[in-house]
């Protein structure tokens, strides 16, 4: 975004805990003393989403080493939801219940933020009230469906079914981070700035 002062690039589990040094891509280093304000994350789906779920399985039989996959990726959004942060938001598809994740808070949708589009997407919080829709419209489709999904609807949909579906549809819609922003940076009386991606932290 213009911003490489803003952004540090790389493994971010070292950091999600405070208490460390930071460099931004800027090159600038950064002290962090004490825990993160707010953490939000958003860790890979690919292996633990339900959608695909399809892929587990070869005919009635287990694929081990997807499944294995699963369970990392597992481990490492867990990382997110149990690290020392006062407030976290842990984001993702509705999970297979294969792999048994902690219940999630509450399922949000693209067209209750001003984008006239269905997604469901998941959020777990801790320390957090609920995001309150701000913007809600009349969906005209499903935003980047799975390829089994797309088949079976008409043409009059297929351009919500982008050939990069895996990149488009693990983008933020801008009206969620707003809300997101607006709703729970308005929990402290001094506004922090706040970098999100695999894993976003915001720090006053």
């Amino acid at each position: 975004g213009g911003h490489p002062e803003w952004h540090i690039q790389g493994d971010v589990l070292p950091y999600i805990d405070g208490n460390c040094i930071v460099t931004t891509m800027d090159g600038s280093a950064h002290r962090i003393d004490g825990t993160w304000d707010l953490l939000i994350a958003h860790p890979p789906c690919t292996y633990l989403s339900n959608a695909g779920a399809r892929h587990l399985w070869k005919g009635h039989v287990l694929n081990q080493e997807r499944y294995a996959k699963g369970l990392d990726a597992k481990n490492f959004f867990l990382k997110f939801l149990n690290a020392n942060c006062p407030k976290i938001c842990v984001e993702n598809p509705v999970p297979s219940r294969v792999y048994e994740l902690p219940k999630y808070t509450q399922i949000i949708q693209p067209y209750e933020y001003g984008h006239p589009y269905s997604k469901r997407t998941c959020l777990w919080l801790k320390n957090l009230p609920p995001l309150q829709p701000t913007d809600i419209m009349e969906p005209v489709g499903t935003w980047c469906p799975s390829g089994s999904y797309s088949h079976k609807h008409s043409i009059q949909h297929k351009g919500l079914f982008t050939k990069d579906r895996a990149k488009n549809r693990s983008k933020t819609f801008l009206g969620i981070a707003q809300a997101m922003a607006q709703q729970w940076g308005s929990t402290k009386k001094t506004p922090a700035p706040a970098a999100t991606g695999n894993g976003g932290m915001e720090k006053n």
